[in-house]
């Protein structure tokens, strides 16, 4: 028999196709985490079904969700936030997953986005900053090789060493898409890791780079920019003054009815009872 289960959120939401297929059996909780995370009735529901997500988000976000909060068969197939909107639309997904918001023709399908989280991306430098605040356009002039020298946007005669992550990162995605340098980027450095982006920007005076609000909140090594005179900060992110950041969103077609198992994990992911676990997973809860 299968059965709907709840555990704990994992690593982070993808470039991801998923197929869940609950099976296993429910396991006794916690009083604590019972009213931490209490799903009313969903606990005690029985699935039979496969729930299938597809498109892009934020892995570890993701993952926290459905890799622990069920018990279930995982298969992660990489797509993007097209492919997870559209297979919403035509059926072959329940649920989709985008990073981005729906365009006009997309609405006119009768597709909905429902965001389930925000990722705030800051913008780094090294302790002794050659300035403190950069606007979108200096940053995507920097980004895309047109400003060389920290004199060309307000600091000192020091070449620029813009720092950054690879193709199809999340937090470059993330970053290109709202800056405008997808495909145009020059990096100094392109690294695998957040954590080795923090480090070279760490251990470079002339470094700039990017990395998710979780990420660098607490280092001691690096600090933020502020962008159009906005530090990146959950309330900023939240309320939408920081400019460099993006949506999780579930998509779903208005006209289809979605099963048990997709609306039990569509109703998780709004509970707003689990802020703490979308913090845990890097991302930022939506404001309450």
């Amino acid at each position: 028999t299968n059965h709907y289960s709840r555990r704990r959120f994992s690593r982070s939401l993808p470039l991801l196709s998923v197929r869940v297929q609950f099976e296993g059996s429910r396991r006794p909780l916690e009083r604590s985490k019972c009213n931490k995370l209490k799903l009313a009735s969903n606990l005690r529901l029985r699935l039979h079904q496969r729930l299938h997500l597809d498109g892009k988000g934020h892995r570890r976000t993701v993952r926290k969700v459905h890799g622990r909060e069920f018990s279930s068969k995982i298969t992660y197939d990489a797509t993007g936030s097209g492919t997870g909107i559209e297979s919403a639309s035509n059926g072959s997904a329940d649920i989709g997953l985008s990073s981005r918001e729906l365009e006009p023709e997309e609405q006119e399908k009768g597709l909905k986005a429902t965001p389930i989280a925000l990722n705030g991306i800051a913008v780094t430098y090294p302790l002794r900053a050659p300035v403190k605040n950069l606007s979108l356009d200096q940053i995507k002039k920097i980004y895309t090789g047109e400003a060389t020298n920290w004199n060309e946007v307000g600091g000192p005669n020091l070449d620029i060493s813009p720092i950054g992550r690879e193709n199809g990162s999340d937090t470059c995605d993330g970053s290109e898409s709202i800056t405008g340098t997808a495909d145009k980027t020059v990096h100094a450095q392109e690294l695998t890791s957040t954590g080795a982006v923090i480090e070279a920007v760490a251990n470079n005076p002339n470094a700039i780079g990017y990395a998710s609000l979780s990420a660098v909140e607490g280092k001691k090594n690096v600090s933020m920019f502020t962008v159009n005179g906005v530090i990146c900060s959950e309330k900023t992110v939240q309320d939408g003054s920081y400019p460099i950041q993006r949506p999780f969103n579930l998509v779903t077609k208005n006209s289809a009815k979605l099963s048990p198992a997709a609306e039990a994990f569509y109703k998780f992911c709004l509970d707003q009872k689990n802020a703490d676990l979308i913090r845990s997973a890097g991302a930022v809860p939506l404001a309450k």
